[in-house]
């Protein structure tokens, strides 16, 4: 369906909470054609991320380990984005 998630089971390290918000965000954003939000449609896109946050972490505890990592690196391990996040942050 999005191309833009990537595979976070089998991480090492394990995926944090940051990057499966970050996922279930951006899942939320495909489904509803919402980019950014609006006074109108806050709130249920807020609740919609948690619950999928929340989901995404039960899932990931609960099903077994990979027997071979993701080929893809999570948008947020990426060197690119590190050092633009130091730099904003700086």
């Amino acid at each position: 369906m999005c191309r833009n998630i990537t595979t976070l089971r089998g991480l090492e390290p394990a995926a944090t909470s940051e990057e499966i918000e970050a996922g279930a965000r951006q899942y939320v954003r495909k489904i509803t054609g919402v980019q950014k939000t609006s006074d109108a449609t806050e709130a249920a896109f807020e609740r919609a991320v948690a619950i999928i946050t929340q989901a995404t972490h039960d899932v990931l505890e609960e099903l077994p380990p990979r027997k071979v990592p993701p080929k893809t690196v999570p948008p947020l391990r990426r060197a690119s984005v590190i050092a633009r996040k130091a730099t904003n942050s700086a």
